[in-house]
């Protein structure tokens, strides 16, 4: 690993960790620029998961430290989340590398497509354990399989459980989803890593972006005009990695 290449690493990293806490989309960019670097692809969604397992236990550390935690419902939503993660890693850990390539395209425009849907404003409320039932369990259980798999926007599909189905803010929203990421991610980087698919030093610089990004975005106020500003940013961002992917 060349010192430019370590220097983008953390520049994307951080950028990826502060879009993860607050919104969706950071391994649309950290896991292309994985690939770029001459990852395979396989290696680099392993390798991924060094960045999101510490940018969640920052993001989570620093949440409880802020007194912002819903233990009882976040635990009981990673049960069926851990167990479609490992299903999902497994999969993606011996799929071939051009049908994992056409779904990562894939994935990158669909959850661009749901990044330009706006947001309808809902009657929000707190999330307590009674609300949730056999729907809410399938769905986390689904969210698991699919970030287990690849992990890219999965921000969006907890967007559409907990605030358009279970009808809580979008903060309270942020805190529960990097709960249950650390959860899910800890079996899926084993997975990965028992395939020898993951790169432990390239993953730990990511990391040191990631983790910096997170620190930051717990701390971040987000207000109407700038989730907009960090939604765009990511967009213009995803349009050319897509480009270089089509391209490449």
């Amino acid at each position: 690993m060349t010192l430019m290449e370590a220097m983008a690493l953390v520049a994307i990293g951080g950028v990826a960790g502060f879009i993860n806490v607050l919104s969706a989309g950071g391994s649309m960019l950290t896991l292309p620029l994985l690939m770029f670097l001459g990852l395979p692809a396989q290696v680099a969604n392993g390798t991924n998961r060094v960045a999101i397992t510490l940018q969640s236990v920052t993001a989570v550390g620093s949440f409880l430290r802020a007194g912002h935690s819903n233990l009882a419902v976040s635990i009981r939503l990673s049960i069926p989340a851990v167990a479609g993660s490992l299903l999902g890693a497994w999969t993606a850990s011996w799929i071939p590398e051009a049908i994992f390539e056409g779904v990562l395209i894939a994935a990158m425009i669909g959850a661009s497509v749901f990044m330009l849907l706006p947001q309808p404003r809902l009657d929000t409320r707190a999330l307590t354990p009674d609300r949730l039932g056999l729907v809410e369990y399938l769905a986390l259980f689904l969210i698991g399989l699919y970030g287990g798999f690849i992990q890219v926007g999965v921000g969006a599909l907890f967007i559409v459980v907990l605030y358009r189905m279970l009808k809580i803010d979008l903060p309270q929203v942020n805190v529960i989803k990097v709960f249950i990421i650390l959860v899910y991610t800890l079996p899926a980087l084993a997975i990965f890593a028992t395939k020898g698919q993951v790169l432990w030093v390239t993953g730990l610089v990511l990391a040191l972006g990631n983790m910096a990004g997170a620190m930051m975005a717990v701390k971040v106020n987000m207000g109407p005009k700038g989730a907009q500003w960090i939604k765009w940013l990511t967009l213009i961002m995803v349009a050319a990695i897509l480009l270089r992917l089509i391209l490449y």
